[in-house]
């Protein structure tokens, strides 16, 4: 009888050090992250130097402790996060992985970050079943992508310019709120009316599902200088937010219609934007469309999703990896299905 898989996931992408790991058939057993916002919150952003640093401090003993709580099972691999994302903080996943390889004689793969995002709602007991269309929203990516199965992607559309994550960190930085942005302006936006401005929807007159969000950032900034005090703050968030809301899930029916799919997968770390996901609930309701997300902890960056995306190709596992392989620039159009020669 082959034994399962069982699959050790790192990531170190950007600012997250995490670990984790899956068992073929028993699905997720331990996953433990640390994030680093208090190390960056004083200078308003990921500062790479420092984010490497605390990876290398920190990555260790969080593979200690997911092992410790899977019970120090026997792994038959090792995934971690290859690219794209810092540099710095990708090769200290890299040359840990390739260590621990080395180490333990045990086949290594690097995955793609995004891959990982797009995959994360089947870590969850009602998985969505392929293919199905996924709008992938973080701080450095905004995609719609169709998904008809692993290594099956294709790119329907992306952000021109900022991505929403982006957009909403430098309207909360304008706004005087604090690092990280995303979540302080949706708690602001929480307490403010969202039809007071009339921000625009950009490109929805347009056909396509590509998006921009710079014309929307530069109207807050207009916004931000003729207002005054906390309860314009708050609107102006609100109004913000809704038009962001508005324009991705007109984008996403859009993209529905268009692949003619009637599942909507949405990750990354926008996804856990509570009007976001209200919304879409509603419309999907409405719709008839099956509307998947994975848990809030699953959203931002974790090793989970890598864990997950190694055991899915746990056949392209290369032993003897002895040098670490980081890909900071990586589409995912490059990608393949399984066992296909890429």
């Amino acid at each position: 009888m082959q034994r399962p898989s069982i699959i050790l996931g790192i990531e170190s992408s950007c600012d997250e050090t995490a670990a984790a790991v899956y068992h073929g058939e028993q699905g997720l057993i331990a996953h433990a992250l640390h994030s680093q916002v208090a190390l960056h919150a004083d200078y308003g952003g990921v500062v790479p130097e420092l984010a490497s640093r605390d990876h290398i401090r920190k990555i260790t003993p969080l593979i200690e402790q997911v092992l410790a709580d899977a019970g120090q099972p026997s792994l038959t691999g090792i995934a971690y996060t290859r690219g794209p994302g810092l540099v710095g903080a990708l090769l200290v996943g890299a040359s840990v992985a390739a260590g621990l390889g080395m180490s333990r004689a045990l086949p290594v793969l690097g995955v793609h970050h995004m891959e990982g995002h797009l995959l994360s709602p089947l870590l969850e007991d009602d998985p969505p079943a392929f293919p199905f269309v996924a709008l992938l929203v973080s701080g450095g990516h905004t995609l719609l992508v169709a998904v008809e199965g692993v290594g099956r992607y294709r790119v329907l559309g992306q952000s021109l310019d900022d991505a929403v994550g982006e957009a909403f960190d430098k309207s909360a930085k304008m706004l005087g709120l604090g690092y990280p942005g995303g979540p302080a302006l949706a708690a602001l936006a929480a307490d403010g009316d969202p039809q007071a401005y009339a921000f625009p929807r950009p490109m929805l007159k347009r056909a396509g599902l590509d998006l921009s969000f710079s014309g929307l950032k530069t109207a807050v900034m207009l916004a931000i200088k003729d207002a005054a005090g906390a309860e314009a703050s708050a609107d102006i968030a609100a109004s913000f937010e809704q038009a962001v809301v508005d324009t991705l899930t007109t984008k996403c029916r859009r993209a529905l219609r268009q692949t003619g799919m009637a599942r909507l997968v949405v990750a990354g770390g926008v996804g856990a934007n509570r009007r976001l996901r209200q919304t879409l609930t509603k419309q999907a309701a409405h719709d008839g469309f099956g509307l998947y997300f994975p848990r809030a902890e699953f959203c931002t960056d974790n090793a989970a999703m890598i864990a997950l995306v190694g055991h899915l190709r746990r056949a392209e596992m290369c032993c003897g990896l002895s040098t670490a392989d980081a890909k900071p620039r990586w589409s995912l159009d490059t990608l393949v299905p399984p066992g296909v020669p890429a």
